[in-house]
């Protein structure tokens, strides 16, 4: 607690609570990474989804 009341002293109270939320939001940005690169790996090993074109030709069969 003596360290956190010294860089305030120091370098202002502003500056401090923007280190203490940047470090916070690094965390959570890491979390969000490892996320999308967990959801990005099943994505590209599926095959290509069919496009719209061949759907809509699909549909035009039907009728």
């Amino acid at each position: 607690m003596g360290e956190w009341l010294a860089m305030v002293k120091d370098v202002g109270f502003p500056i401090v609570v923007t280190l203490y939320l940047l470090h916070r939001i690094e965390g959570k940005l890491d979390e969000v990474n490892q996320s999308i690169q967990k959801l990005a790996f099943p994505l590209s090993r599926q095959d290509h989804p069919p496009s719209l074109d061949t759907m809509a030709q699909a549909g035009n069969e039907r009728r």
